[in-house]
């Protein structure tokens, strides 16, 4: 599973310190490149402009604030993305499909979601 991810640049946005850290290391030791990370939705926005990736890794509640602004941006642009939450479900349902990685979470977890959001796989 983790030659599949190998090289795939990574942004994820998430305002648990210890969440993101956790998250870097389960995405390095899957090959994956971090391309940046945010934890909060502004700078997230921000980063959208300034950094290049394949796939996002997005939690539903950063800091008190639907992740919904950044996830209509990855939507228009066409790059995949998965949620992340402690919760369950999307945003809206508008997402209803998209992938969701629930916390806590495993790296094979993460692995899957990733591989889903970027059509590698079915399960």
């Amino acid at each position: 599973m983790e030659n599949s991810l190998t090289g795939v640049r990574v942004f994820f946005v998430e305002d648990e310190v210890l969440v993101a850290m956790l998250m870097e290391d389960f995405l390095e030791e899957l090959g994956c490149v971090v391309a940046a990370s945010a934890h909060r939705i502004g700078t997230a926005l921000q980063k959208l402009d300034q950094v290049s990736f394949d796939v996002a890794v997005l939690d539903i509640n950063v800091a008190g604030e639907t992740i919904t602004p950044v996830a209509e941006e990855l939507e228009r642009r066409n790059i995949p993305f998965v949620f992340a939450s402690g919760y369950c479900g999307a945003p809206d349902e508008r997402y209803a499909s998209r992938p969701l990685l629930i916390k806590p979470f495993g790296q094979s977890d993460l692995a899957t979601v990733l591989l889903k959001a970027l059509g590698k796989c079915s399960a």
